[in-house]
């Protein structure tokens, strides 16, 4: 059976002094190398703040999150900050790029401050670009990008530092049927035997297109199913 990555084991999150609210309950996850998964669920259901979670966004009320055995909780801030900044790579709904910035050069920003080169920094950018199809581009800053090219540019910004696993927040629902497809066709590309893909999404159609799908409902998880990749979906 393949590594385990990052796990949560018998978390619960709980907001509030006076007014408590329960976010998360005894939830318990394993993310394995190679997942290729999917967290679906209604609003209120538990699954930003199981993003933050998995994220090392934020830490659990009782619980462990651990990264390859790591608990989180016994890390002072910075080491956990660098830990979470090697193992997890972030995409989200709102693609956050520097407008000012190319391409290649909004890749290049999750490369600073790890001690590289200018010249290997660009590279190892323009190899990310490469990966999800958009070499061509990697001149253009923001503006001259469609929706879908930016969506790919901060896909390639998440996988530059070679993550453990690439947390992605919602990352269609800023896209049209057709570059929603062609980003989880590069996501399910980007899937390895080392890496896991998490997918945080409210459309089904996108859930329909990994190959674990975990449902959440009031803070806990209800269901986690192995599924057939629907590659019909669009």
């Amino acid at each position: 059976m393949s590594e385990v990555l990052l796990s949560l084991d018998g978390v619960s999150r709980v907001f509030g002094d006076e007014v408590k609210v329960h976010a998360l309950r005894d939830v318990s996850l394993d993310i394995r190398a190679g997942d290729f998964l999917s967290i679906v669920g209604p609003s209120g259901s538990g699954k930003s703040t199981l993003l933050g979670l998995l994220g090392v966004l934020d830490l659990p009320s009782s619980g462990a999150v651990r990264i390859q055995g790591t608990d989180m909780a016994n890390l002072g801030d910075a080491d956990r900050s660098r830990m979470r900044g090697g193992a997890v790579g972030f995409v989200f709904q709102q693609f956050h790029l520097i407008q000012h910035l190319t391409a290649v050069g909004n890749v290049e920003t999750a490369l600073l401050y790890r001690g590289l080169t200018a010249g290997k920094r660009h590279r190892r950018a323009l190899d990310a670009l490469e990966q999800v199809g958009l070499s061509s581009r990697s001149g253009h800053i923001p503006v001259q990008l469609s929706g879908g090219e930016q969506q790919r540019v901060a896909i390639a910004r998440a996988i530059v530092t070679d993550p453990l696993m690439v947390l992605a927040d919602e990352p269609t629902g800023a896209l049209d049927s057709q570059n929603a497809s062609n980003v989880m066709e590069i996501f399910a590309d980007l899937q390895s035997p080392e890496r896991a893909i998490c997918v945080v999404t409210h459309d089904l159609g996108v859930a329909a297109r990994t190959q674990r799908r975990i449902t959440m409902l009031d803070g806990n998880i209800v269901a986690d199913e192995h599924q057939d990749i629907d590659e019909g979906v669009r």
